[in-house]
């Protein structure tokens, strides 16, 4: 691949996971899973503030994870595209088997033994 192209990817590979950074933001995405809605609904049905609702979706916005369309005075957000929540949803299957290892890990150190640990090759 060319290096600057690679360079540009990176870079808006690492603008789109900053967008997920805040669990707000992850919140909203799972919501609009469904279909439209305008900032009052997400409001309603998230019951935060209407400015932390608004400063996130402008983040998600900008990142190109979620549309914008008016519709008279209200404007309406949605997945940009369905595939985020495929990748969230992975996401949180690999935070469920790290959190998995960990219990087990801290069993076993309650325990007082230490789990046994595949015999290197």
């Amino acid at each position: 691949m060319n290096p600057e192209l690679e360079r540009e990817l990176n870079q808006l590979h690492s603008q789109l996971c900053a967008g997920l950074a805040d669990p707000k933001r992850i919140l909203l995405l799972y919501t609009l899973a469904d279909k439209p809605l305008s900032v009052g609904e997400l409001v309603e049905i998230l019951s935060l503030p209407q400015p932390t609702i608004s400063r996130h979706l402008k983040v998600l916005r900008d990142r190109g994870l979620v549309i914008a369309r008016r519709e008279g005075t209200s404007v309406y957000y949605r997945l940009a595209d369905v595939r985020i929540l495929q990748a969230l949803n992975l996401l949180r299957a690999v935070l469920a088997d790290l959190l998995a290892s960990r219990a087990t890990l801290a069993q076993a150190l309650e325990g007082g033994e230490l789990p046994e640990t595949p015999a290197e090759e």
